[in-house]
């Protein structure tokens, strides 16, 4: 059997192009000689629809295109196809998630996903009913064992694997107990970083262990801030992967069961991997929304507007991409001239708007107010806010979709100004810590084989710029310091005393930094969406209150005081 693997990039809620999308590539798939086509999970809606299935109408008209893709597909080619369908049970939730299989325009079999995340960014048991039991499908005489996207990563893995033993039930270990020739996965997997590995480790040890192969479909593209990757990828039945589709682009991936194939072991890495898929969500964003014309960003000199103008100069193209400098009066000269070669370095429209009468005008506004008041940060930040202003202006005026430009260090402690550097329609870089940041502007001048970000703009030290001489680390610890304790507060979910006895760092440094994480959660809840790259981004993935009380100087945070003491004695 000759099996091919659709890896489409699929808009939400659109649900007859997501139609031409699947049947066209089902054509693709028919003339090449395929006999069976899979697509991702939900390829009919797109991933995730969230409170789309809430709509009757639009469960209505999903069942309409179903039905219409059933039609007309290639009447001798079977496909294997994601949609939401009604539940048919009394009881419980109102649809399935379902992979349905066609042949000659008749459902020949289905099968429900049972395992439905609700942590991080899914949501899936607030629409959909589990799987009560799990069962192959065979059709043309092949066992195939059918199964959707998290019910591969509940699997009796190795000791320390993340993400096992989340749920009682195990799909593919009772798929694999019924004697299939082989599991397909239909997947909506999203990108985070070293996710390629994890895909790898987690098919390889499923192969290994039930002596099947094993291939997964999984979605590409960008829905608002989530990320797909594609890398689909077909494993043999002693784990080793022959056949990979290509990363964050759509593909068509082919394998015939009958002819031996050598491995396919694709390089990977990490930056180029996180460069290519914030390239991909700024493209997809514009694209799917079709509302704005071009990216507009204020360009300061500094790394992280540097980086994020690169990006979009390479999403979007050169001429959709506008860059404003805005100098104050204590502005440095670099600031300018760096925000200048940047623009040309990559060909982009380039303004300079001075916002010394707009701080000025402020000040006088503001005079009395402020009487007999030391001058500080309410006085520096009129600066950023009357930059913010200037920008949505521009914005307004000519329909341009303005990017925040703010980090994941920065926005973490919050480091950031409201209604100033926070402005946008999206965050491109609010995943993405800034020693990482450094390491984007590094390949990103490699890729390119010229300097595209100005040496200056690397070697110079961070500033807000706000002050004369302001640098970061006035306020901060140095930005290697401050990321190390960042990822393991924010990504790894790791509390303080594990911070301070894996970094060495200063109990009180660690202490003030997870402090200025949990105040500056309302500055976050109100910063625009941003792309996720790490397995915990900012969001809609991360909820913490507001308002809330929790003081580490108490229970087990002493008890693990106590352990830090004793262990750094013991050293």
């Amino acid at each position: 059997m000759k099996i091919a693997l659709a890896q489409i990039n699929l808009t939400i809620g659109d649900l007859d192009g997501n139609r031409k999308i699947i049947l066209d590539h089902a054509r693709q798939a028919h003339d090449r000689g395929a006999d069976l086509v899979v697509f991702p999970e939900l390829a009919v809606t797109g991933y995730p629809p969230q409170d789309l299935l809430e709509n009757p109408f639009f469960k209505k008209a999903v069942q309409r295109t179903v039905d219409r893709i059933a039609e007309a597909v290639p009447s001798d080619l079977g496909v294997l196809i994601g949609a939401p369908v009604p539940n048919e049970d009394t009881v419980g939730k109102p649809l399935r998630n379902a992979a349905l299989l066609y042949e000659n325009g008749t459902l020949q079999g289905q099968v429900y996903k049972t395992l439905l995340p609700t942590y991080d960014i899914f949501d899936e048991d607030r629409y959909f009913e589990p799987a009560e039991a799990r069962g192959v499908i065979t059709w043309r005489g092949v066992r195939l064992g059918v199964h959707v996207c998290e019910d591969m990563w509940n699997v009796h893995q190795p000791e320390g694997f993340e993400g096992s033993n989340r749920y009682e039930c195990d799909p593919v270990t009772e798929l694999g107990d019924r004697d299939p020739d082989l599991f397909i996965n239909l997947s909506a997997s999203p990108f985070s970083l070293g996710k390629h590995d994890t895909r790898d480790e987690l098919i390889q040890h499923i192969c290994r262990r039930h002596e099947r192969p094993f291939l997964l479909c999984n979605q590409v593209g960008a829905n608002t801030e989530i990320i797909y990757d594609g890398d689909s990828r077909v494993h043999a039945a002693d784990g080793t992967q022959v056949a990979c589709a290509a990363s964050f682009e759509e593909d068509l991936l082919f394998w015939d069961t009958e002819t031996p194939v050598e491995a396919c072991t694709p390089e990977r890495d990490r930056i180029a991997d996180l460069h290519d898929a914030l390239v991909l969500g700024i493209r997809d964003y514009y694209e799917k929304t079709g509302i704005f014309d071009k990216a507009l960003m204020g360009l300061s000199g500094g790394i992280d507007s540097a980086v994020t103008c690169a990006l979009a100069a390479t999403a979007l193209g050169p001429d959709r991409v506008m860059g404003v400098t805005m100098p104050s009066e204590i502005s440095s000269e670099g600031s300018i001239t760096d925000s200048e070669a940047l623009a040309a370095n990559l060909g982009i429209e380039f303004q300079e708007i001075p916002i010394r009468p707009a701080v000025d005008a402020f000040d006088t506004m503001l005079a009395d107010a402020f009487a007999g008041t030391e001058p500080g940060m309410a006085e520096e930040n009129i600066q950023a806010r009357s930059r913010g202003v200037t920008l949505m202006a521009l914005s307004n005026k000519f329909g341009h979709l303005l990017l925040s430009t703010g980090n994941k260090s920065e926005m973490a402690v919050g480091y950031v100004t409201l209604y100033g550097d926070m402005n946008g329609g999206m965050a491109v870089l609010s995943d993405v810590l800034k020693t990482r940041v450094y390491e984007l502007a590094h390949h990103i001048n490699e890729r390119a084989g010229r300097k595209i970000i100005p040496q200056n703009t690397i070697d110079k030290p961070p500033t807000a710029e706000l002050r004369e001489g302001q640098k970061d680390t006035d306020t901060l610890p140095p930005y290697d310091v401050l990321d190390a304790v960042l990822e393991r507060y924010i990504e790894q979910k790791k509390e303080w005393g594990t911070i301070v006895d894996e970094t060495d760092l200063d109990e009180d440094l660690v202490h003030d930094v997870l402090r200025q994480v949990d105040q500056n959660e309302y500055k976050r809840r109100q910063a625009p969406p941003g792309l996720r790259v790490t397995e915990k981004a900012f969001g809609r993935g991360r909820r913490i209150p507001i308002v809330m009380q929790w003081d580490r100087e108490d229970g087990e945070a002493l008890a693990s005081k106590a352990a830090l003491s004793e262990r750094r004695q013991a050293r």
